[in-house]
């Protein structure tokens, strides 16, 4: 399943834009909504190009999600691919919060699970708090 336009939306509303290199809370070097890969302090982009990589960055999550044979609304679908958008396909892929998902476990228990990714640098991110909320209520929502 692919990326709906209000996850793409969303998207761009949490990751901010950033027209030059900076280092994210976590000290990765990040340009434009969030992208990471290749990303040298110094560098410039415009606003057509952040847009055009934050398009590839999602549709190479996709692919990666695609990988695990899960069966996804397009809820669980925005709001996986929001998550691995900001934690990284290796570290979703060998969490609790998939083992959960592939389980069935409870609603209370997926959200318990998507509310425990709301650090970076090793503090706690009010930024990441409002995501995460907005992750799980999507992801039951169809």
């Amino acid at each position: 399943m692919k990326t709906s336009k209000l996850l793409l939306g969303k998207l761009m509303e949490f990751e901010g834009l950033k027209l030059n290199a900076y280092r994210d809370a976590a000290g990765v070097v990040t340009i434009g909504y969030g992208h990471t890969w290749n990303v040298r302090m110094g560098d410039q982009i415009s606003r057509y190009w952040a847009r055009e990589l934050l398009e590839r960055d999602v549709a190479k999550i996709e692919e990666q999600i695609d990988t695990l044979g899960l069966v996804l609304t397009q809820g669980q679908t925005d709001a996986l691919v929001s998550l691995v958008f900001n934690i990284g396909f290796d570290r979703f892929r060998t969490s609790t919060l998939l083992k959960l998902i592939r389980k069935g476990a409870s609603t209370n228990k997926i959200c318990k699970e998507f509310e425990r990714w709301v650090y970076a640098g090793g503090k706690r991110m009010r930024g990441l708090e409002v995501r995460r909320a907005w992750e799980a209520k999507r992801f039951f929502e169809l």
